[in-house]
């Protein structure tokens, strides 16, 4: 079995046994800020599958997105019939919303993909794989050149996980 094999099973195991090395990820993650920058990937075969390279320009940020349908305000202005509902399910996936928080936050970058980490009872976590826009060693490399060059990727459906919501997919 080959490495990233290993690292990808690896990581499954985890998630599905609920291992207690991922309680306390995934404890210590609730206490972080909604949007925060990461030294070097959670689970680094698939970020490695998604476009991640290790060198400068290429950040890593997890972000936590609140999951269950979206609460509208109450009505105002009299009793509506057809305004009564106050519970709205997503039109975009949550891993969509990730990207788009993470582009909002980071707005010098653009956003390669994302992928899941983790999950709790109330949140959901993923890594979102971001280039600056502004780095050397970025502008000339061949795969990213076309990726930064127009920008607004998260905000325009163009990654994958918003060509899905799209359905192009």
């Amino acid at each position: 079995m080959s490495m990233y094999k290993n690292i990808k099973q690896t990581f499954k195991s985890e998630y599905k046994g609920r291992s207690e090395a991922y309680k306390e990820r995934l404890a210590a993650w609730g206490n972080d800020p909604a949007i925060r920058r990461v030294e070097k990937p959670t689970n680094i075969a698939r970020a490695r599958e998604l476009g991640y390279k290790a060198k400068q320009g290429v950040i890593i940020a997890r972000v936590k997105v609140k999951k269950g349908n979206r609460k509208r305000p109450t009505v105002g202005g009299g009793r509506k019939p057809s305004k009564t509902g106050r519970f709205f399910s997503r039109a975009k996936s949550m891993q969509s919303i990730a990207e788009e928080r993470a582009s909002k936050k980071f707005s010098n970058c653009e956003v390669l993909n994302s992928y899941f980490v983790g999950e709790t009872g109330t949140t959901k976590f993923y890594e979102i794989i971001l280039l600056d826009k502004s780095s050397p060693s970025i502008k000339s490399d061949a795969a990213y050149r076309g990726i930064i060059s127009k920008g607004g990727r998260a905000e325009r459906g163009l990654t994958s996980s918003g060509k899905k919501y799209r359905g192009l997919e």
